[in-house]
């Protein structure tokens, strides 16, 4: 065997060792008799613009893709590849949001749990057991299980987080097409220099989240109130 050939066996054996851990809280929940595994997460709660998008994944198998991993750990051309797959071999996949306009008027913590609710909602089928992100969804009445980091230890968490960046991209890459003037396709409405930057030159947009504190304080300078174009 040659030293390129050894390398690529180790890589291989690394990622499967990394994978079955990955799977290892899914493969619990099937011991104990169930067969359709949820799993659901969020991306967009830290963005100053941009709605909170969630995703629910349900397999009856392991999704054992070379890659999979939670979604900010993963390079874009692979998540939305991996995004493909996923909806391809899911039993079920779904997506949620809830809008800045609800984000405003609820908060980031029920807006995501909104998004979360819409995202089961909207499944062909219901999980017979939950894996979240760290939330609890009460109007979820099945059993579940919040996970600390779920996206970095569960499978199926993974795989929606992938799914809701990738549905969540395309959205502010559209809006970025609507209104170049922020950016908002390179940096997805989080508080870069480039979009702060712009936040001060141009003032908020409908798009931007006029609760939030940094939107706020560029309202203020500019106007001398909070108003949103």
């Amino acid at each position: 065997m040659t030293l390129k050939q050894r390398k690529a066996k180790t890589r291989y054996e690394r990622e499967r060792r990394r994978l079955h851990r990955l799977h290892r809280l899914e493969g619990a929940a099937r011991e104990r008799g169930y067969v359709l595994i949820g799993g659901i997460d969020e991306v967009g709660r830290g963005p100053l613009a941009g709605p909170v998008i969630a995703a629910c994944v349900v397999t009856s198998k392991p999704l054992l893709f070379t890659g999979l991993n939670d979604s900010k750990q993963v390079q874009p051309h692979a998540r939305e590849r991996l995004a493909t797959r996923i909806k391809e071999c899911a039993d079920a996949w779904a997506v949620g949001s809830a809008s800045v306009a609800e984000i405003d008027r609820l908060n980031i913590y029920y807006a995501t749990l909104l998004a979360m609710e819409r995202a089961i909602a909207a499944l062909s089928c219901v999980p017979e057991y939950l894996f979240t992100d760290a939330m609890r969804i009460r109007s979820f009445h099945g059993p579940q299980e919040p996970l600390i980091k779920g996206d970095e230890r569960c499978a199926v968490v993974a795989a929606a987080s992938i799914v809701a960046k990738v549905h969540r991209d395309a959205l502010l890459a559209e809006l970025d097409r609507e209104d170049p003037r922020y950016g908002f396709a390179s940096h997805k409405g989080y508080s870069t220099p480039q979009h702060l930057a712009a936040l001060e030159r141009y003032g908020p947009c409908v798009h931007h989240r006029a609760n939030w504190a940094r939107v706020q304080a560029c309202m203020l300078e500019l106007f001398g109130e909070v108003v949103v174009d």
